[in-house]
């Protein structure tokens, strides 16, 4: 199945953007951000690594104004090394700044501050003290992503919060040797972890921690755990299944049609988004089938080098089967 950046689709919901932002993020996110804004807790936005849009979407949906959102990434820039150039070209040669702006503006009016460069090059762009959230996400090499934690804790602001994508992930072991260096020797305290991210901070993660598990334990979709190692408490979090509520998404400006031939019809559940060509004009979207979405989740999970091979495959097979109904009588 085709990601809506394969076939130049607009994305009808957050979702629809290619990524590895799961729901259970998506809540984590949404919540630790809205504490902020509860408590007045002033600030701007920070992501190393935007990848196609999916989480930088939501933290753009929770400005306030006079914030800033600010996205870094390299979207196809010459890295700084080799070993930088040889990860881009193994798991991100589709990625496109083209690609990312679109999905961006499906969801929102302006685009944030978008810095096409090298994480390093952060400290140089984004005043220390700053922020009140910092997203990292970008090179899965331990010497890069140790940069970019020393960089965070320099700009976020006191009791502001950092995440670090792919701490415990098999095939990136220098996110975690990273991760677990700045927890146990310069001062980073866990407040939650998930499947895929640390939710840190360099204040007192106490009132915070307190306050998320009593949150957490007031639902039934979501498990909430306590386990001590080296001094620190390490609450981890589970979504307990596929019925995990959402938290307040976007809403994208491309949503799901109504079904063909029924102008009047309201949206069908699981139905695709609504597409458009070049020219701006509506396509009427088809429904979905629920293994579409399944199959599209198991894609999204495997390595985007093996997730390409697949998706070639298939537009392959595709091509083949149009040709041959074609030379049909």
């Amino acid at each position: 199945m085709a990601t809506a950046q394969e076939t130049h689709e607009y994305p009808g919901e957050l979702n629809d953007v290619p990524g590895w932002f799961w729901p259970l993020d998506q809540v984590l996110f949404s919540w630790f951000l809205e504490r902020q804004e509860r408590l007045g807790t002033r600030g701007d936005l920070l992501e190393l690594g935007a990848y196609l849009g999916r989480s930088a979407i939501l933290l753009g949906h929770r400005l306030r104004d006079g914030e800033t959102l600010t996205v870094c990434d390299l979207f196809g820039a010459e890295p700084p090394d080799a070993a930088n150039r040889a990860e881009a070209a193994k798991s991100y040669s589709s990625l496109t700044r083209q690609a990312f702006e679109r999905n961006y503006l499906s969801f929102h009016d302006t685009l944030p501050t978008i810095i096409q460069a090298p994480s390093s090059a952060i400290l140089d762009e984004v005043a220390p003290g700053t922020c009140r959230f910092v997203h990292i996400d970008a090179s899965h090499l331990y010497e890069h992503v140790e940069g970019d934690i020393r960089a965070a804790r320099e700009l976020l602001g006191p009791d502001g919060i950092v995440v670090l994508d792919d701490f415990r992930s098999e095939h990136t072991p220098g996110v975690a040797v990273a991760a677990w260096e700045a927890v146990l020797n310069r001062g980073l305290r866990p407040v939650c972890l998930s499947s895929q991210k640390l939710y840190g901070t360099w204040g007192d993660p106490e009132p915070v921690r307190e306050e998320l598990m009593a949150a957490l334990r007031g639902r039934d979709d979501i498990a909430v755990t306590v386990e001590r190692a080296a001094g620190h408490r390490l609450v981890r979090t589970r979504a307990r299944s596929k019925r995990l509520r959402p938290p307040s998404l976007p809403s994208s400006r491309h949503p799901a049609a109504p079904a063909a031939g029924r102008p009047d019809a309201a949206p069908v559940p699981g139905q695709t988004a609504q597409t458009r060509p070049a020219d701006g004009a509506p396509r009427a979207a088809r429904p979905s089938a629920p293994r579409d979405r399944t199959r599209r989740l198991a894609l999204d999970l495997l390595p985007p080098v093996v997730t390409r091979a697949v998706r070639r495959y298939r537009a392959a097979r595709r091509t083949k089967a149009d040709g041959a109904a074609q030379s049909r009588p």
